[in-house]
């Protein structure tokens, strides 16, 4: 199981960005599906969570500004950030809890990271 993600960049603050994550491998199912991040010298922190059936979660500071969303056909999670700050300047992982057809359970897979920058 392979997790891609895209879509970082460099942008102004106020402005958007959209990530993306795929999820590609023998895979059965994928429980939730989220991205975190991680700032120089900070822990990787998460930042939203969407469930099977689509229940989200955000973290305090970017609520009403990220958007967490997913195609469950795809294998597809993608995160929306919008007025972005420079405070969101960080490197992005996505993960996925994913049953696959080599693993007896569920089994937790990391993206390699995108680097997202906000500049003021």
């Amino acid at each position: 199981v392979q997790l891609q993600a895209s879509g970082g960049g460099l942008v102004q603050t106020g402005g958007s960005l959209r990530l993306s994550c795929t999820a590609s491998g023998t895979i059965v199912s994928i429980n939730a599906m989220g991205w975190y991040r991680q700032a120089p010298g900070k822990e990787r922190e998460l930042v939203a969570r969407i469930t099977p059936g689509g229940s989200r979660s955000h973290q305090d500071s970017v609520k009403g500004r990220f958007t967490i969303s997913r195609d469950r056909a795809q294998n597809t999670v993608h995160l929306q950030m919008d007025s972005l700050k420079p405070e969101d300047t960080a490197v992005y992982y996505c993960y996925a809890d994913v049953l696959s057809e080599s693993e007896p359970q569920y089994k937790g897979y990391w993206g390699r990271g995108t680097q997202v920058t906000v500049s003021s």
